[in-house]
């Protein structure tokens, strides 16, 4: 297993771009994914970050690093987003991975906390994450907010 982070290895950008586009946009949003990961090569600033997760030659996760899940509670920094593992994958905690890679590059930056915002209950607690709250999307949806101290 390997996490490869976008920024620190530039010559994945387009496995990268290709692969968030295809498992978290749609046709009106790719162009989302592919500026924030081809503007994260450039910034000084030790947000966002991109990882890909693989086993061997194939790419079977990702996630985000960010300072914003386009979500209200703005005074949160940062947030991980578009984690996910292949169907195939999955049952095998390699989700972990790519949140202990967030977290520890959380801390590196010099923050005390990691945010997220999901429907989902009961993945994230286990591991560490408490819920904090509830967040609101400018499409009229809100969502869990949960938080973990790095």
């Amino acid at each position: 297993m390997l996490i490869i982070s976008v920024r620190a290895h530039p010559q994945y950008a387009d496995a990268a771009i290709q692969y968030f586009q295809s498992k978290w946009a749609s046709q009106e949003t790719q162009m989302v994914y592919e500026d924030c990961i081809k503007n994260c090569l450039k910034a000084e600033a030790p947000l966002p970050q991109w990882y890909l997760l693989y086993q061997e030659d194939e790419i079977i996760g990702c996630a985000g690093l960010i300072t914003n899940d386009f979500i209200s509670r703005m005074d949160l920094y940062p947030w991980i987003c578009a984690l996910y593992i292949e169907q195939a994958h999955r049952g095998n905690h390699y989700g972990a991975l790519l949140l202990e890679k967030a977290k520890s590059d959380t801390k590196a930056g010099g923050f005390s906390h990691l945010h997220l915002c999901t429907d989902h209950i009961g993945y994230y607690e286990q591991y560490g994450f408490k819920h904090m709250g509830t967040g609101y999307h400018r499409w009229g949806k809100s969502a869990r907010i949960y938080s973990i101290k790095v």
